[in-house]
This record gives structure tokens, sequence and C-alpha cells, in this order.
């Protein structure tokens, strides 16, 4: 039996809470399926034995995949916001992502197969937008408005002036 945290985040799925966990589990780091329970009785989206709720974490968090059925979908309003150290890292995450049934969209964010936003923020993106000089967090915003994946070199090169 799972210990929740006190503060757990619950994701809503149309049958495949368990396939979106794995996938989470082997992609990013800090990651795991915790435990898979079976419905003890039918439910509305689904019959006795069925997966209804999937435990795992994704790089520390704690969340909860309920597989209950087509009512509701995710949408931009949640995303994951994953801190990037370098490109390796940026293209790893995004191409495991888009790669996998996923879709770009703009500024860095992305949508995965089971349309859940997240976000792919290199750490250089963000010391960029809130540098001290106001022209080179401008120019690197301006930028980055302009990318579906960030490329760090380009940020670099607007931050300093050099795009």
């Amino acid at each position: 039996m799972i210990n929740p945290a006190k503060n757990t985040i619950c994701l809503w799925y149309d049958g495949d809470a368990e396939e979106a966990a794995r996938f989470y589990a082997q992609t990013f780091p800090d990651s795991a399926v915790k435990a898979v329970y079976h419905a003890p009785g039918d439910f509305p989206s689904g019959k006795q034995g069925d997966v209804l709720t999937v435990w795992f974490t994704v790089m520390g968090v704690q969340c909860l995949g309920l597989n209950g059925g087509s009512t509701f979908k995710h949408n931009e309003a949640f995303s994951f916001q994953v801190a990037t150290a370098d490109q390796a890292e940026t293209d790893r995450y995004w191409n495991a992502i888009v790669d996998n049934g996923g879709q770009e969209s703009a500024c860095g964010w992305c949508k995965d197969k089971w349309g859940l936003s997240w976000q792919i923020t290199p750490i250089a993106l963000t010391q960029a937008i809130s540098d001290s000089d106001p022209s080179a967090a401008k120019r690197a915003f301006d930028a980055m408005m302009h990318m579906s994946k960030i490329d760090i070199s380009k940020i670099e090169a607007a931050r300093r002036g050099a795009a």
C-alpha cells in the first residue's frame, strides 16, 4: 500500500495511466512507477479488474494517475516544468516527448501523447530572461518567442546582442 504525500498531483487519463507512468519513469530521472491498483468493481469508465489508479513519481514529484475515462482532457492550465542544464538534456527530454506521439508547441512547451503539457526550460533561458540588464533580458525573451524547442546558443547570442 502506498503512503500518499500530503499533497499529490492527480492526473486524469482515459484508460492509459499505467502506460503514461511507465513512459515518465523511463524518461526522467528520479521517476518510478510505485504501485498499480485494479478496480475492485465496475466503474463508469471500466470494469472490475481494470487498472484504476497508478501511483508514480516524476522527478521526485508524487503523482496519481486515475483512469477516469474520456470526460476530461489535459490542457495547458497544468504543466510540468523541467529545468535542464544544457542543450543535450533539453533535446533529450523534448525529443522523448515529441517523438513518442507528442507535439511541439511554442516557447519550450510541448505535449505528450496523452495531452499533458511539459515546459522543457533550460536554466540558461531562465537566467537570460531575468538578466539585470533589461535590454539583454528583452533580446533573450524576444528570441524565445520565435522558438518551439529552446536553442540555448541562440538565447545566449541574443542575450549578448549578437543575434
